[in-house]
């Protein structure tokens, strides 16, 4: 009999602090289970404040009830991943190679925001990982309060950093080295109907199977259902946050890093649909995914003797052959692992 699933609640309120080394030490053991165990966990202390993500909701709010046409203005191309995504312009499914329909499925709407190489100045950063960002000028709220939650998640990401390397027992500094010109980028998505569809066609998902590309992910969500993740048992579990917690999961570097000792694992969105509606859900995924040029390689203490890890691997390429994946552009080669694992699961718990 398997043990029930449940995603973790961490309290990090010790990783703010510079005075509690037990504390610390505690905390990080309880990430480093979590990162064996399930791939995500949720996490409270995390001192970003109520007002800055009722910022963030409300510039969400703005931006998505703005009218089709006006949003498409803010599209960029597929290479730069910034600006608006319409829906059923991407699916998610696709960066895994995963067999589907020869079209895109996923629904949701979304705008993504970034670090930009002007943020680095005496760096020669590609554009293609630092691209400019692409503020849309029609909703005046929106880049005031997003700058804003974007820092304090800057911020967060780099406290949760230190709390793995200490939960993978390595020097404090480790990664600084691989994160002090790290691509990172806010993804807020806006699961509801596309205009002029008043019901879903059976094909289409809310975001389909996946898992992240970079170092960790920070998910603020509405506290709506939609949000599944796949145990490691094949089954499909749905998650919500509790109030005030964030959402955090590994992504494939992370998994890359430790050998799979820790966990980039699967999840989609598939919001309720009642009556052939969707209850609408918004969701902002920050995404820590590291230096472009930084290599991805096997972890000291993470091999065993005479074992073979991933092939090494640059952050940049990683993420781009994915995002290339998600967006049609070109189908990456098949992971099996993953692969095996989305084809085996069960339904919903």
């Amino acid at each position: 009999m398997t043990s029930p699933f449940t995603v973790p609640t961490i309290d990090i309120t010790p990783f703010l602090t510079d005075t509690d080394d037990a504390g610390r030490a505690a905390v990080a053991a309880e990430i480093d289970t979590a990162c064996r165990e399930v791939g995500f966990m949720q996490i409270v202390g995390h001192a970003i404040p109520d007002e800055v993500v009722a910022g963030l909701t409300d510039a969400l709010d703005e931006f998505f009830a703005l009218p089709l046409d006006i949003k498409k203005r803010y599209r960029r191309s597929t290479s730069e991943n910034r600006g608006y995504s319409p829906p059923r312009s991407e699916s998610l499914s696709l960066s895994l190679g995963l067999p589907t329909a020869n079209q895109m499925n996923d629904f949701y709407e979304a705008f993504i925001v970034g670090t930009q190489f002007t943020d680095f100045p005496g760096l020669d950063l590609p554009a293609s990982s630092y691209a400019a960002n692409n503020w849309p000028e029609a909703a005046p709220g929106f880049r005031p309060a997003i700058d804003t939650y974007f820092a304090h998640a800057q911020r967060l990401s780099r406290i949760l950093l230190r709390a793995f390397t200490a939960a993978l027992r390595l020097p404090a500094d480790y990664f600084d080295t691989l994160t002090d010109h790290s691509i990172d980028a806010l993804k807020m998505n806006n699961y509801a109907l596309p205009e002029g569809e008043l019901r879903l066609d059976g094909d289409m998902t809310g975001m389909g199977a996946h898992t992240d590309f970079g170092i960790l992910t920070i998910l603020w969500a509405d506290r709506v259902p939609g949000l599944q993740v796949l145990d490691k048992h094949g089954h499909w579990h749905n998650v919500q946050p509790t109030e005030g917690a964030l959402l955090i999961n590994l992504g494939d570097a992370m998994a890359r890093w430790t050998n799979d000792r820790w966990m980039s694992t699967l999840h989609r969105v598939d919001p309720p649909i009642i009556d052939g509606r969707i209850r609408r859900r918004r969701s902002a995924a920050f995404f820590f995914d590291g230096n472009h040029d930084a290599v991805i390689q096997a972890l000291p203490g993470t091999l065993a003797p005479g074992e073979q890890g991933y092939p090494p691997i640059t952050v940049a390429d990683n993420i781009n052959a994915k995002v290339a994946g998600l967006k049609g552009i070109t189908t990456p080669a098949p992971t099996a692992r993953e692969t095996a694992r989305v084809l085996a699961a069960a339904s919903p718990d």
